[in-house]
C-alpha cells in the first residue's frame, strides 16, 4: 500500500511508518514536526516565514494582537495547499487528529475536501485532545483528567486554550465532518478509548506502536546513585501535572541528597531530550492520565521506571498488578514522593520494574505487530 500520514505530535506516526515500511509498504508523513520537538516528516508544512524570520515574526505577532489574525496558521494552510499536487495515488490517509494541519478549521475542511477527492480510504486517529474527548472531560465522571486544574481554577483558561478550542463550534464542525468522511476512528490508548466509548462512538483500539528494534533496552546495573529525570514542556505544564512532580522532587532532594541526582530540562528538541534522559533510572512523565502516552512508552522500552498513568482501567485491560511495569502517578506530591522514596531505598525494585517494562512493550506495543493491526483496520 501507499500510505499518507498527516500530522505528528509524539512520534507515533514515525513509529507507525517504521512498522509499515518493515512490512513492505510505502509511507509518507506530512506535518510541522510539533514546534520545538522537531519530529521528522517527509514533507513539512512548518511555518518557517512566520517563525524563523525575526522581522516577519515580530510583524505577524503584532498583527495577531491587534486583529486576532494568526498568519502562522495561514502559512501552514498555504504550504499544504501547495503540496496537494504531490499527494496523489495514495491508498489510505490517516489524520493524527482533526487539527492535523494546525490551521483555521474552515481552511482545514477546505483542504481535507480537496485531499479526500484523491484518497477514498481514510481514518482519523484519536490520540490526544479531540472534541468528544474534551466533551467527556466536561461531564466530570472521571476522578481526574487533564482539565482538572482548569475545573479547580477557571482563571487558568488561557493555559488550557489548546484542549478547550475543540469545544468551539468551528472545531466541532471539523470533527463532525471528519467523522462522517473517515471510515475508521482509531484510539491509541485508554485515555481516549474510554471517553470515546462513553460518548457512544464506535472505535478500534490499537495501542501505540513502539519500535522495539530501534529502541535498545538499557539494563540497570549501577544504582549507587539514583538518577531521576523530569523533562518539562511549558505548553503542557499544567495538563501533565508537572507541578506535582516538582514539589515531590523537592521532598526527595532534601531527604536523599546523597543518594539521588535530579535532572530537569525544559522545552528541548526530541533528539536532545532523549540523549539527556538516557542515563536516568527514573523518568517522571505525567500525572493526569490513565494509560501511558508515547513519551512514557519509549522510556519504558529502554527500561526506565516511569511515573505516568497506570490506573485500574489500565491494569484490568492488560491483567497487571499495581506498579508492575510503571508507577501510577497521582495528583499528590506526597504520594509521588513516597513512591520515589521506596524505589530509592529498594533499588532492586527499580531493576525488576525496568525488566517488566521492556517485556510489556515488546508484548503489547511492538511496532510491526501493531502496524499490522492498522492495516487490518484500514482494509475492513
Amino acid at each position: 500500500m501507499k500510505i499518507l500520514l498527516l500530522g505528528e505530535y509524539s512520534r507515533l506516526h514515525n513509529s507507525l511508518k517504521e512498522g509499515l515500511v518493515a512490512l513492505g509498504h510505502e509511507v509518507t508523513i506530512v506535518g510541522c514536526g510539533d514546534k520545538f520537538k522537531k519530529f521528522p516528516v517527509d514533507y513539512s508544512i512548518y511555518a518557517a516565514v512566520c517563525n524563523d524570520n525575526k522581522i516577519a515574526n515580530f510583524l505577524f505577532k503584532s498583527i495577531r494582537k491587534v486583529l486576532g489574525l494568526d498568519f502562522e496558521k495561514i502559512e501552514k494552510a498555504i504550504r499544504f495547499y501547495l503540496l496537494l499536487p504531490k499527494l496523489n495515488d495514495f491508498n489510505h490517509v490517516q489524520l493524527i487528529n482533526s487539527d492535523a494541519l494546525e490551521t483555521y478549521p474552515i481552511l482545514s475542511r477546505f483542504l481535507f475536501k480537496k485531499l479526500f477527492k484523491k484518497i477514498k480510504s481514510r481514518s482519523l486517529l484519536i490520540c490526544g485532545d479531540e472534541t468528544p474527548i474534551v466533551d467527556y472531560w466536561f461531564q466530570n465522571e472521571l476522578k481526574y483528567s487533564v482539565l482538572t486544574p482548569y475545573f479547580e481554577d477557571n482563571s487558568l483558561e488561557n493555559q488550557f486554550q489548546f484542549p478547550l478550542k475543540y469545544r468551539k463550534e468551528n472545531y466541532r464542525k471539523t470533527f463532525e465532518w471528519l467523522k462522517e468522511n473517515c471510515q475508521q476512528l482509531i484510539t491509541s490508548d485508554l485515555d481516549y478509548e474510554i471517553p470515546m466509548q462513553k460518548m457512544g462512538y464506535s472505535t478500534t483500539f490499537i495501542p501505540n506502536p513502539i519500535n522495539t528494534d530501534k529502541i535498545v533496552f538499557q539494563p540497570i546495573e549501577n544504582t549507587n546513585k539514583i538518577i531521576i529525570f523530569l523533562g518539562i514542556n511549558r505548553l503542557s505544564y499544567l495538563k501533565k501535572g508537572i507541578n506535582y512532580f516538582e514539589k515531590a522532587l523537592e521532598i526527595v532532594r532534601k531527604k536523599y541528597a546523597d543518594k539521588v541526582e535530579i535532572v530537569v530540562t525544559e522545552n528541548l528538541p526530541y533528539n536532545e531530550y532523549i540523549s539527556i534522559y538516557n542515563k536516568a533510572h527514573i523518568v517522571l512523565d505525567q500525572v493526569f492520565a490513565y494509560d501511558q502516552g508515547y513519551n512514557a512508552l519509549e522510556a519504558m522500552a529502554k527500561g526506565k521506571v516511569v511515573f505516568t498513568g497506570a490506573e485500574t482501567e489500565f491494569l484490568n485491560q492488560y491483567q497487571l498488578q499495581e506498579d508492575e511495569i510503571c508507577i501510577n502517578a497521582l495528583p499528590d506530591e506526597n504520594k509521588i514522593a513516597a513512591k520515589l522514596s521506596y524505589l530509592i531505598e529498594h533499588p532492586e525494585k527499580i531493576i525488576e520494574i525496568s525488566e517488566n517494562a521492556r517485556n510489556f512493550i515488546e508484548k503489547e506495543h511492538n511496532y510491526k505487530t501493531n502496524a499490522t493491526k492498522y492495516l487490518t483496520c484500514w482494509e475492513a
